[in-house]
């Protein structure tokens, strides 16, 4: 994968085979990943950071000719930064999976075609599995903390399950212990105007259109669960859009401005990779195999910090509240935001707070080898 180091915040490792929780088969996985600050002898210091649905590596820093958004929790981390660059490595990977740099559907298979149709099925246990293997090739032992909100917190709460002698500390941020049926229902319906778009021809659209107008309008619907009904009625209410007229075929404001973000996903992001992550989400429990959600939660052994938004409408707060129950969480944080969902972007002043009170408090119990 040729890149111009100049200009390109990523860097890339192959970190080997992966054989997925569905029985697929990886042969060779690629992690694109960027990192801040250094890694001490002890390999110890590390802070990973977990990016939700739509995301990728670049958690801080401009846009640029191979970033075509800025960095989505721009000033978290940095010297003097809520993840401090001066004491702590952070280190950020696209998800296995995605479509920024990491092995996706959209990547080129052994045969030399693109996976498309082909790529397993996966879940958050196989996205972290691939992250830990990153981990040993960076040389990390243990993380001083693993931080992730929506899609990103699953991955963040299956670590502290999964690898509880490799997390010190814990920061799941509006997210769940468990997909529900409410959360299931909403993605169903965005896999189903992906699969229904007459370009996605089973997933193996490459080297044609893509099925971009089906992943517009479930980006669509996706966007409208990450805002509140507050937000949405106060900033739009009935306007129409400009001179249109609704009466007469013409667009509500919100309406535009839902087609606005429909289509600026289209500019970034593969369908495939979309259905994909959407799935892996569907499969998160992180009580699945071990007993229930209560018996996973008491495996963890890193020091749990849960936020939750308050005008969430997506992952609702009892889901965060339910993780904060966990004999290692700290008192639930609830942040106050107008905005829903995206509220854990949004809020920086509050996600700030959240981090560094995580960081400067002390580790969890768990077994240090």
């Amino acid at each position: 994968m040729g890149t111009d180091a100049r200009a390109d915040p990523r860097r890339y490792l192959d970190v080997g085979q992966l054989v997925t929780e569905s029985g697929g088969r990886l042969d060779s996985v690629t992690l694109a990943y960027e990192s801040w600050g250094t890694l001490d002898a002890a390999g110890d210091n590390a802070v990973l950071v977990l990016h939700a649905l739509t995301g990728d590596a670049h958690v801080v820093g401009p846009a640029g000719p191979h970033q075509p958004t800025p960095g989505w929790w721009d000033g978290l981390i940095g010297p003097g930064a809520p993840v401090d660059t001066d004491r702590y490595f952070a280190v950020a990977a696209n998800v296995l999976g995605g479509c920024r740099g990491s092995t996706g559907p959209s990547s080129i298979a052994p045969d030399g075609r693109p996976y498309g149709s082909r790529f397993p099925r996966l879940t958050i246990r196989d996205q972290v599995a691939a992250e830990a293997a990153l981990a040993d090739a960076l040389g990390i032992r243990r993380f001083a903390a693993v931080v992730g909100g929506s899609m990103g917190g699953m991955r963040a709460l299956e670590w502290a399950v999964t690898h509880p002698g490799r997390v010190d500390r814990c920061l799941a941020l509006a997210t769940c212990a468990s997909f529900s049926a409410d959360q299931i229902a909403w993605g169903a319906a965005q896999l189903a105007a992906i699969r229904s778009d007459p370009e996605f021809r089973g997933g193996d659209y490459y080297g044609g259109p893509a099925p971009l107008a089906g992943m517009a309008i479930a980006r669509q619907i996706a966007h409208t669960t990450y805002r509140s009904a507050l937000e949405l009625n106060t900033r739009f209410g009935r306007s129409p859009q400009g001179s249109e007229d609704p009466l007469r075929g013409g667009r509500f404001a919100v309406e535009s401005y839902l087609q606005h973000h429909g289509d600026k996903l289209a500019g970034r992001f593969d369908p495939n990779s979309y259905l994909v992550l959407t799935e892996a989400m569907h499969s998160h429990d992180i009580g699945r195999g071990r007993g229930g959600v209560a018996a996973a939660l008491g495996r963890i052994t890193a020091a749990l910090t849960v936020s939750v938004v308050d005008s969430d409408r997506l992952f609702l707060p009892v889901q965060g509240e339910l993780i904060a129950t966990a004999p290692t969480a700290r008192p639930l944080v609830v942040m106050h935001s107008d905005y829903g969902h995206d509220g854990f972007l949004i809020e920086a002043d509050a996600i700030a707070a959240v981090v560094r009170g995580a960081l400067d408090g002390p580790a969890g119990p768990g077994p240090r080898s």
